[in-house]
């Protein structure tokens, strides 16, 4: 039997990449091919979906499939680099080192060495796909000359749980929840989401709040920093959740107002399209993949001047037809967005790659 396997560094329970990477194994074995996964580290909950990297080797066979996702350099990449079967990979961004200088250091040569090693793979790989077309075209940019989008089609099945009743009787108050979701990383720009709300709050609607969902762990330095702004801005409604629960982070969907991003480097943004499923009104930076991922839905901005992006909030929130405008953009975006057929297009790009020769690389292409 053909395999297709699958080799990343780590695999999340429930996160997007995660989804994806078992969403693939789910589609190749209904297609009929062996496919396994091969990580270095898993996350309990599903650490029995996986191999440990090492074990490549004994699987690998020079007629197969090798399926490589890259976020970041690691030794399962470089383990499957020199494995003799062919490689498709699937590229989900590595942020830029320089969002991590001055808060983590060995975080941001982490980046910077991954971006240095993705270079490498531009030889190695007969195809290579971003989840979005801001990431293909980093791709291109790197010097990978066979290109495509397998498009990131997200399952929405974690916000279909009854929500947290302590969150909804805790935070549906009559108050004006302006929500951000999404990991408290420096790229994500948290400082800004904070400004720009305290200029909203003070400007605008003093019975409001932020509520910032996600995790933080081992990122103290920002967390930090991100405190003592509040503090020094004399903010009193601004929570930092940490990580949630599918009930939670549910019940936090259904209590917002508004969903306020001001990240300025994003690969997709899940978050984003999980807000149009629980139809919250969009706001935000019009930044890397960002413009793409709202596919011309929500509302976005291009200035990071506080005053006037709070401006912006209150036109929407004080209006409710302009919230009713943008609730019926978003359904239609994510209606585009769910009637991608990603299992068709997957097996297309792996009945490309496998049929490509080692040598020909040339050429972007699309399923």
């Amino acid at each position: 039997m053909t395999a297709v396997h699958q080799v990343l560094a780590t695999l999340g329970g429930g996160d997007a990449i995660g989804n994806e990477v078992i969403g693939i194994q789910r589609t190749l074995q209904h297609a009929g091919y062996a496919s396994e996964i091969f990580v270095e580290t898993a996350e309990p909950s599903v650490a029995a979906l996986t191999y440990d990297y090492r074990a490549l080797r004994e699987f690998s066979r020079q007629d197969d499939l090798l399926i490589h996702h890259f976020s970041l350099g690691s030794r399962a990449s470089r383990t499957a680099y020199a494995l003799p079967e062919r490689m498709m990979l699937v590229y989900h961004n590595v942020t830029p080192p320089e969002y991590f200088v001055g808060y983590y250091p060995a975080l941001a040569r982490s980046c910077y060495l991954g971006r240095r090693e993705l270079r490498a793979y531009a030889r190695r790989c007969v195809l290579a796909l971003g989840d979005s077309e801001y990431n293909r075209r980093e791709l291109e940019a790197e010097g990978f000359r066979r290109t495509g989008v397998l498009p990131v089609v997200p399952d929405f099945s974690h916000l279909d749980v009854p929500p947290s009743t302590l969150i909804t009787r805790t935070y549906d108050d009559g108050w004006t929840n302006v929500l951000f979701v999404g990991r408290v990383v420096p790229n994500k720009k948290i400082e800004d989401v904070i400004r720009i709300f305290h200029a909203y709050q003070t400007g605008f609607n003093p019975r409001s709040r932020l509520l910032l969902v996600g995790s933080h762990a081992g990122l103290d330095r920002y967390v930090q920093a991100l405190i003592h702004l509040i503090d020094e801005l004399g903010q009193r409604n601004v929570v930092l959740t940490g990580q949630v629960s599918n009930a939670e982070l549910t019940a936090f969907y259904d209590v917002a107002d508004l969903f306020l991003c001001a990240s300025e480097h994003e690969g997709f943004c899940v978050p984003l399209v999980e807000a149009f499923y629980k139809q919250v009104p969009v706001l935000a930076y019009a930044a890397a993949a960002v413009p793409a991922t709202l596919d011309g839905a929500g509302v976005l901005y291009d200035t990071k001047d506080p005053e006037r992006v709070a401006t912006l909030m209150d036109a929407v929130l004080s209006d409710v037809s302009t919230q009713e405008h943008i609730a019926r953009g978003q359904f239609a975006a994510l209606e585009r967005l769910q009637s991608r057929d990603f299992g068709r297009t997957l097996l297309q790009f792996v009945h490309q790659a496998m049929t490509t020769p080692p040598d020909d690389r040339s050429g972007t292409i699309a399923p």
